[in-house]
């Protein structure tokens, strides 16, 4: 009896994880919008009734592939606390890491932008794999550079925070003839010059 429940398990598991990754591939083939449940089931080789065993709607599946991005996120943050590093290192492979997921997977960058908007502001958690919004993880790197003396003080970790946000927007909107990690690597330059302590410019 263990065996053949067990061996059910699996089949969910192998026919959940079907569906999204022949969502994935959709989405990033012909785009979000442009994919039709009936396609995603096609491409899973899965009877279309079978979707609703798993999802409620294509959102559902973007949602829950976020949420393995954010957990990815977070155990890249929790691996790089386990070493004494420079608050702008951190910072720095952290946006880029992410920026690296996104570029990967450019369909799910307006879902992210828009939880990224709504996890804003606030006290970081305690870092714990798999709980940590993006702007909460940035929200404490930031915190921690400004307490340790590494970042300037005198602008609000929220503000800047928001910044990385309005990063990752404007480079995925840019009209420039760059690409999105290059786009990206320049603002996180700019962004790091002037986060430098003693960066204050007179009021």
């Amino acid at each position: 009896m263990v065996k053949i429940s067990n061996r059910r398990e699996r089949k969910k598991r192998d026919s959940k994880n079907a569906i999204i990754e022949a969502a994935v591939t959709l989405f990033a083939q012909k785009g979000y919008n442009d994919t039709s449940i009936a396609e995603i089931m096609s491409e899973a080789d899965l009877g279309l009734g079978t979707f609703y065993n798993y999802f409620q709607s294509k959102e559902e599946i973007l949602k829950h592939f976020l949420a393995e991005i954010t957990l990815n996120i977070n155990q890249s943050y929790t691996k790089l606390l386990q070493e004494p590093r420079p608050a702008a290192e951190v910072l720095s492979e952290m946006f880029l890491l992410t920026g690296r997921i996104l570029d990967q997977n450019r369909f799910v960058l307006p879902l992210f932008l828009s939880a990224a908007a709504r996890g804003a502001g606030g006290k970081p958690h305690a870092p714990s794999p798999g709980r940590l919004t993006f702007k909460s993880i940035f929200l404490s790197i930031i915190q921690d550079g400004q307490a340790k003396g590494e970042f300037r003080s005198d602008i609000p970790a929220e503000v800047i925070t928001e910044m990385f946000h309005a990063v990752f927007q404007a480079a995925s909107f840019s009209s420039l003839d760059i690409g999105f990690m290059e786009n990206i690597e320049y603002k996180l330059k700019i962004i790091l010059t002037g986060l430098a302590a003693g960066g204050r410019q007179p009021g």
